[in-house]
């Protein structure tokens, strides 16, 4: 049976932390990626929400401190990836403003997520299957899609990509398999979202996103806390060993055994 405490030790959160020094523990975890995989930088994709501010800032940094250390140009590029009008795209520019970052682009993924929806659509007509893409089934697209785009940029410039997700995302499941939680480097893994919001108020995230409803964008209207059913508070102080309603410990701890394959290795035999 697996039992709060073997959760938490799994995820590697830590109850209290000394914000300060995640953030050069960070920090440093990124340089030294860097450095070892020969790349000149890191992308990070900015979608107006609290994590991956966070990760801007951190990496943004990590390649400032490899270039005075070093003399070269590392650089951050940060991607805004809206799917045709997205309603807080300001705040992904706004984090690029807060640090700084001097290479940015945007690049709108309606186009390709809709003919991928209708390249399966047509496929289930073949199937003689009456039915469109479900609305969860084109959220996966979107997620896909643009890790497909941040790829086709990071290899031409050699950049590592940057992922977001962090515990509390991991102790649910909620992030999507080969989407955003296909990446290169993970610098918040360790952290739940309380802690995320922690480093984001030292790092000088603005508040306009640090307190905003925390959404994975893939529908309109979609909110996290909303379609898991239990608060991001719950799930960090889960994570934090303490005790907690006996009715979100329960979703938290069905949703971490169901998504157990995300977690896990391809398997094989």
């Amino acid at each position: 049976m697996t039992t709060q405490q073997d959760i938490i030790a799994k995820l590697g959160v830590k109850p209290t932390i000394d914000v300060d020094l995640e953030i050069e523990k960070r920090v440093g975890f990124l340089k030294d990626y860097v450095r070892k995989a020969g790349a000149t930088g890191l992308l990070i994709a900015i979608s107006g929400g609290v994590d991956s501010a966070v990760a801007t800032g951190l990496c943004k940094r990590a390649t400032d401190e490899l270039s005075q250390e070093t003399g070269k140009e590392y650089i951050t590029l940060g991607v805004f990836q809206p799917y045709g009008e997205q309603e807080d795209i300001q705040h992904s520019y706004e984090v690029a403003e807060a640090f700084q970052l001097t290479h940015k682009v945007e690049t709108n993924i309606e186009e390709a997520v809709d003919e991928i929806a209708l390249e399966a659509e047509y496929a289930f007509k073949a199937l003689n299957i009456h039915r469109h893409i479900s609305r969860g089934g084109k959220g996966n697209v979107k997620a896909r899609t643009r890790m497909v785009v941040q790829y086709a940029l990071a290899f031409d410039l050699n950049l590592l990509v940057v992922g977001t997700d962090h515990a509390s995302e991991a102790l649910t499941g909620f992030f999507t398999k080969w989407g955003d939680g296909a990446v290169d480097i993970t610098p918040l893994s360790t952290l739940n979202k309380r802690q995320v919001r922690e480093l984001a108020r030292r790092l000088g995230v603005p508040a306009s996103v640090i307190d905003k409803a925390p959404t994975a964008g893939l529908w309109h209207g979609q909110t996290d806390e909303d379609e898991l059913g239990v608060s991001y508070e719950d799930n960090s102080s889960y994570l934090e060993g303490k005790e907690i309603d006996a009715k979100a410990r329960d979703i938290l701890e069905s949703r971490y055994l169901r998504t157990q394959h995300k977690r896990e290795n391809i398997p094989g035999i």
